[in-house]
């Protein structure tokens, strides 16, 4: 049996990142086991469904790197098929037309709940005769579900998980527009595709319960179920804005690498021994359900940014430079030109070390495109006090007179200036980064020199001590 997973998300927002660790996982099992991964737009709902939600789950999943392996399935064109198989239980006596008004519904819940019974409902048309019913009175149409015995799903994270058949009533399969609803649909979908494993939040568990239903009247065989635990904030509570960034386009805008997020991920509710950075090649070989765990995980967003942190250093500096430049773009105090884009490149191998997100790494390169005059952190101003432009003075000279504007030339005069005044080369270092940057970090400084170019370096110069 050729094993085949899927992800079906409703674009009906963002992809959140409860879902995207399904997809994550659902693309991890089938790959590991050589199987398929597919993809399943569940827009049955058309008024909240947007082509623009789509469209962020589409690019959701390519930034993560989670390929799907045939053309993406849009349940709204299924409707049909849906209705097919609702005439077939029909047909079968599985399922019935329900003529009850939504008064009378309402009464039902009304009613059970005076009585301390869970609200659902009573089965008023489930043996009646349809000829009782008003002529042309609308109708949806529920399934007959089973009223005694229990159903037993056996879970691949969960365990064995049960519930007793009276204490689910008889789910509408069409509703009175007819319309098939989100339980018949999936059931239906996850049949014809073949689909071997459904892995989603345990949230669905009562779901799977009331679809295993339908398989049964269908007599379709069940796929095998694994409910993954919810995802919830630092503090326990369900995750929300106040925890922040909650969805996968969030994280990327937030600067965390696809790699690091999808790591994170991972390794959030799955475990393998004490491995913790694993690339999509070790992660394929390893994962597998019996690393899930039960219990609700806990997003740790400080656990994120160092796993974000050690991807970043091992990322290429072509890619990282890439991604600084499209991000200064949206800066208006940074020159945006080849030039500047070679000088964050030379130096990326330092900046990287420093940052914890693409952000920050943004942050921190952006001096190499300032616009003229730049401006000075307090701590920056402090150092460019009339001491501190009085060395500077004196190393722009040195500096000029350099031919070549290596790391290693400046590196020698620096230290030459720094024996000839008998002071530290951090003495020098230090107003020299204050007035290239504005800050008082930065690469090393003949690094950070080197970058920028003796023109550019020179006229950084003149502008402070002209201040």
């Amino acid at each position: 049996m050729k094993i085949r997973t899927r992800f079906a998300p409703s674009p009906t927002g963002l992809l959140h990142i409860g879902n995207a660790r399904a997809a994550l996982f659902n693309y991890l099992y089938a790959r590991h086991h050589g199987g398929e991964f597919l993809l399943r737009i569940e827009d049955t709902d058309r008024q909240r469904s947007t082509q623009h939600a789509v469209d962020v789950i589409f690019d959701g999943l390519k930034w993560m790197g989670l390929d799907w392996d045939e053309e993406p399935v849009f349940q709204s064109t299924r409707q049909d098929r849906h209705i097919e198989v609702v005439q077939a239980l029909i047909e079968k006596g599985q399922a019935y037309r329900c003529y009850s008004t939504p008064e009378e519904l309402a009464a039902m819940r009304e009613k059970a709940r005076a009585e301390k019974r869970p609200p659902r409902y009573d089965g008023t048309w489930r043996d009646r005769d349809p000829s009782e019913a008003p002529e042309g009175a609308p109708y949806a149409i529920r399934l007959k579900a089973p009223q005694t015995g229990e159903t037993i799903i056996h879970d691949l994270v969960q365990g064995d998980v049960k519930v007793a058949n009276a204490e689910m009533d008889d789910l509408i399969l069409l509703r009175s527009d007819g319309t098939p609803t989100y339980l018949l649909a999936v059931v239906v979908d996850d049949h014809d595709m073949d689909i071997t494993h459904v892995m989603r939040g345990d949230d669905h568990l009562t779901n799977t319960f009331r679809q295993a239903m339908i398989y049964r009247a269908m007599g379709w065989d069940l796929p095998q179920f694994a409910h993954l635990p919810l995802i919830h904030g630092p503090d326990g509570a369900k995750l929300s804005k106040r925890h922040g960034a909650q969805s996968v386009v969030e994280f990327r805008d937030e600067g965390i690498l696809p790699e690091a997020l999808c790591n994170y991920l991972l390794r959030l509710g799955w475990g393998h021994g004490d491995a913790e950075i694993l690339s999509r090649e070790e992660q394929i070989a390893l994962f597998d359900l019996d690393g899930v765990g039960q219990s609700p995980s806990r997003m740790d967003y400080v656990k994120l940014a160092h796993i974000n942190g050690v991807w970043m250093r091992r990322a290429d500096d072509e890619r990282l430079t890439n991604d600084v430049m499209t991000r200064l773009k949206k800066r208006d105090d940074v020159i945006i030109n080849d030039e500047v884009r070679g000088r964050i490149l030379a130096l990326m191998a330092g900046l990287k070390e420093r940052a914890k997100t693409l952000v920050e790494l943004t942050d921190s390169a952006a001096f190499a495109g300032y616009k003229l005059p730049l401006t000075f952190t307090p701590k920056a101003e402090k150092i460019l006090s009339s001491e501190g432009k009085e060395i500077l003075k004196a190393i722009a000279d040195k500096l000029a007179e350099l031919s070549s504007f290596t790391p290693e030339d400046i590196d020698r005069v620096l230290r030459a200036f720094a024996e000839e005044k008998e002071i530290k080369l951090g003495a020098i270092a230090q107003p020299l980064r204050a007035a290239m940057t504005g800050t008082t970090t930065s690469p090393g400084i003949d690094l950070t020199l080197s970058a920028l170019g003796k023109e550019e370096v020179l006229t950084r110069l003149r502008s402070v001590l002209e201040k």
